[in-house]
């Protein structure tokens, strides 16, 4: 059985209190110093304007698609990714909104379509342009100095402690995760070490960040680590993640016989 243990209210006033808060502080801090740091340039290429906007149209398109009749979306939608092929009121749509030099491309292929020979290698392109390779190293900077500093403070200060209770049961299979610094197995899972609790505010703090600085914040340290682990941005992926999401899209009319209804209201007030 494992022991219960009693936790002095000292612990909770000058271990997990302080360490709760400088975490937060901390990260509020890195959000503004991120920002000094960032450097506002503007997308040259007019490739990547072009379709960053073609995923925001496609994104509206599926926003607002049970407001607009079932033939408008499926012509709108055959634009997009042409799952159905051109028909005619596609190529009035075509007419209207594509240059002439595109037509024929887009009488095969829709404006989500990425070919396969022209798929961009986001890692070749961030070497490619010194100033992305410049603002991925500040941010990855940005993170790793202040979470070092502050692991260091947390390992010489508050190691060994056990700080808090969860107040649910757990398997031995969050041991490792909850109690890092504590060697004692005849303890229970659910008591939390310091050490542990760092790491749990460490990425735990995603959504009280994102209340306090915004959903565009630069604190999310899983996509930082995800950055440094050589995982960028495609735009050819966002293109074909788009066209699967309009794709299974199922239409359904929130407006039926809105027309008629309108009409009686009218009626109804002319009276």
């Amino acid at each position: 059985m494992a022991e219960d243990l009693v936790l002095d209210t000292a612990i909770r006033d000058w271990v997990l209190i302080p360490l709760s808060l400088v975490m937060v502080l901390i990260g509020i801090l890195r959000y503004f110093v991120s920002k000094l740091m960032r450097s506002s340039q503007l997308p040259t290429d007019p490739k990547i304007v072009k379709e960053g906007q073609i995923v925001v149209r496609a994104r509206n398109l599926r926003a607002s698609a049970n407001f607009i009749p079932v033939k408008s979306f499926r012509n709108r939608r055959a634009y997009f990714s042409n799952e159905l092929g051109l028909a005619g009121g596609v190529l009035v749509v075509v007419i209207v909104v594509v240059i002439e030099e595109e037509f024929g491309k887009l009488m095969e292929n829709g404006l989500l379509h990425v070919p396969k020979g022209q798929a961009q290698n986001a890692q070749a392109q961030m070497f490619s342009d010194p100033n992305m390779a410049m603002d991925m190293m500040k941010k990855n900077l940005s993170m790793i100095i202040p979470q070092t500093l502050t692991f260091a403070w947390v390992n010489f200060f508050f190691s060994g402690f056990v700080a808090a209770k969860i107040p649910f049961p757990l398997t031995q299979r969050f041991r490792s995760m909850l109690q890092n610094g504590i060697d004692l197995s005849s303890v229970d899972v659910s008591y939390v070490s310091s050490r542990s609790w760092y790491f749990l505010n460490l990425f735990g703090l995603r959504g009280l960040f994102s209340l306090i600085l915004g959903e565009e914040n630069a604190t999310d340290d899983t996509q930082r680590m995800m950055q440094m682990s050589g995982i960028g941005f495609d735009p050819s992926k966002s293109l074909s993640a788009e066209k699967d999401s309009l794709d299974i899209v199922q239409h359904e009319w929130a407006l039926p016989k809105f027309e008629q209804r309108a009409e009686a209201v009218l009626r109804n007030l002319v009276k």
